[in-house]
């Protein structure tokens, strides 16, 4: 149901068992201090305007079109940045689900901290929409068509009660949490690799179901195949056939963790003809077969 923001206690948060979203537009002064957390995950997404974001000894500027995200317990404070007059986001208290964990990952800033920029501004508006959905899809009761989106309300809360709701709501949050973390770049150092082979690792990761071939790949980077082949060797350490083999198994194991497709279908989705050569390769490479993997989690590959 919507409520208005207005009375809420600054530093509390909701409890972890329901997901609380809403649009704020705060002026500078505003500021949040939370010093022992909160019990549910926060999801902060800027609009417009910036914003400052500090865990511990981290601070993080927050700019259209950055997700920061808190894991629970970690101590916090978030405001308008200094010299900034305003800043519009979008926040969201829930329990994150399982499978959120391995995207966010690279972004890790330390004690809970994520901050996964940029987003490239192509995926705003639909980010948006997604917020947008969620915001209509928390006040649904589930005994009739979900509520129709609509623009953002500033200062306004929804509460998720139903877990009908709930689950629809933490669906679009998903799509945002998937789409940021696909696309934004987490901060690395310069590789050093040879632009085309660092395209070529890209379009693997980008898609390692694909039939790639040595042939292919070396097409889209303008190089004969041979000298490809040289060339990403010599820079990976690797093969461009094992590179792809290593990623299609990275790309199974979180089909496995985040999925309930069967194994044969994870297999394929992988770029796998063969569900025997799979498993073999999958337990070659992880130390348990498929089916176990997805029972024991992702622990076993660590």
């Amino acid at each position: 149901m919507p409520v208005k923001a207005d009375g809420l206690p600054e530093t509390a948060a909701p409890p972890p068992g329901l997901v609380v979203l809403g649009y704020y537009d705060q002026a500078q002064g505003y500021a949040i201090n939370r010093p022992s957390g909160a019990e549910s995950w926060l999801f902060l997404w800027t609009t417009g305007g910036r914003g400052r974001v500090r865990q511990g000894a981290t601070e993080v500027r927050a700019g259209a079109g950055d997700l920061m995200v808190l894991r629970p317990g970690a101590p916090h404070q978030y405001a308008v940045q200094p010299g900034v007059p305003d800043w519009q986001f979008w926040w969201v208290h829930c329990q994150a689900r399982p499978s959120w964990t391995p995207w966010l990952r690279p972004y890790d800033r330390g004690d809970g901290l994520y901050a996964v920029t940029p987003t490239p501004a192509a995926l705003h508006d639909r980010v948006g929409s997604a917020f947008r959905r969620m915001l209509a899809d928390a006040r649904w009761t589930g005994t009739e068509p979900p509520p129709a989106p609509a623009p953002a309300e500033h200062d306004r809360v929804a509460v998720a009660h139903s877990s009908a709701a709930r689950e629809l709501a933490l669906s679009s949050l998903e799509e945002v949490v998937l789409l940021a973390a696909a696309t934004a770049r987490p901060p690395s150092p310069p590789s050093g690799l040879d632009p085309r082979v660092d395209r070529a690792e890209a379009l693997i990761a980008a898609d390692p179901g694909a039939p790639h071939t040595v042939r292919s790949l070396a097409e889209s980077v303008s190089l004969s195949p041979s000298r490809f082949a040289h060339l990403f060797t010599r820079q990976l350490g690797q093969s461009p056939m094992r590179a792809l083999r290593e990623a299609r198994l990275r790309h199974a194991a979180r089909l496995l963790e985040g999925t309930d497709l069967p194994v044969d279908r994870v297999a394929a989705a992988s770029g796998f003809a063969s569900p025997f050569h799979f498993n073999r390769a999958f337990r070659a490479r992880y130390g348990v077969p498929p089916g176990a993997y997805r029972t024991a989690g992702p622990m076993v590959a660590e």
